[in-house]
């Protein structure tokens, strides 16, 4: 197990050395970068000449798109990552790693709990679909996922905060806390504010609970019925095993196999999930913010938080290929 991990851990610093010259090459390539938005307006009025901008891309590092001047730009980079350094943010001017490190909590907040509130919700209802398929609960789950499979997250969040802020009145609408009020810096106080921030968070969890619970239970549904068809569980029905145990000790732990390979994408969708919805409920975390800098062309923030998030990627499928192990003891990991 132990060589098996540290194999993997040495073909991961080749992928992503990979992964961060194709975010580099793709970030300088787009059409308009931090300074060309930063001073568009100047620019126009005649208050700051073209020279002067393109002087002011050379201090940033990002004034030549030509491939020399790309390969320079990622070599300064990748020499300055070496160091643990992962540069300064143009729009926040601050470390990327404070930027990140500041702001990531809340993001891993919402998403760890709506993640776990997901697996709760849609692993019983995909079984409960598989094992009374083609009735009306079945059908029910079906449209569960639908639902959470075609909706958009912008458009769905609009929906429930016109219906329970603004029609309603009894959630609110967008931030953490409420703006008016002022918490004193006491325990009483604290306990006020994380109340109230509870109360914020109550729509954007909900949104990315059921939005993502579509997909996790047709994928537990669809297991479920292949593994129901089994000779096995033919076997143990014949048996004369009761229903109850004939699916959750044999059936289910069978289905969860498949399921273990989603880990791999959990880790990096804590925090990069959550972009969209932060957007629309202005919660200031590190998704929203990753998003407000990639409008803005901010390179060493995008870098350093793409970066991030293919570290959690590589350890979240080393992560998934343990489990699938522990899952399936016939899987072997020592090659």
């Amino acid at each position: 197990m132990l060589k098996y991990i540290l194999k993997r851990l040495f073909i991961s610093i080749f992928i992503l050395l990979g992964v961060s010259i194709i975010i580099y090459t793709l970030v300088r390539l787009m059409p308009n970068d931090y300074i060309d938005l930063k001073y568009a307006e100047q620019l126009k009025s005649g208050a700051i000449t073209q020279e002067q901008i393109n002087q002011f891309k050379a201090m940033y590092g990002i004034g030549d798109n030509s491939f020399k001047g790309i390969v320079g730009g990622y070599s300064q980079w990748i020499g300055r990552l070496l160091q643990g350094d992962l540069g300064r943010s143009f729009k926040y001017e601050k470390p990327v790693a404070t930027v990140i490190g500041d702001n990531m909590w809340i993001s891993f907040a919402i998403a760890v709990v709506a993640t776990i509130l997901q697996f709760l919700i849609s692993i019983p209802l995909g079984i409960s679909g598989a094992t009374h398929q083609y009735s009306v609960r079945d059908y029910t789950v079906t449209v569960f996922t639908m639902i959470g499979i075609s909706l958009p997250t912008y458009f769905f969040a609009a929906i429930v905060i016109k219906i329970f802020s603004v029609e309603l009145g009894i959630l609110p609408a967008g931030g953490l806390i409420y703006a008016t009020k002022d918490y004193a810096e006491t325990f009483a106080g604290s306990l006020e504010k994380f109340g109230d921030i509870v109360e914020h968070l109550i729509l954007p969890i909900s949104v990315s609970v059921i939005l993502s619970i579509g997909g996790l239970m047709r994928y537990t549904r669809t297991n479920m019925l292949e593994v129901l068809n089994s000779d096995y569980i033919r076997t143990a029905r014949a048996k004369g095993l009761s229903e109850n145990k004939v699916i959750y000790r044999h059936a289910f732990r069978n289905t969860m196999i498949p399921l273990a390979t989603l880990l791999a994408g959990i880790l990096p969708s804590l925090f990069g999930g959550m972009m969209i919805t932060e957007q629309v409920f202005g919660i200031d975390g590190i998704g929203r913010l990753a998003y407000q800098a990639l409008r803005e062309g901010d390179i060493p923030f995008v870098m350093g938080y793409n970066m991030f998030l293919a570290i959690l990627t590589v350890i979240g499928t080393l992560l998934s290929d343990i489990m699938y192990s522990i899952v399936d003891p016939r899987v072997k990991l020592g090659k």
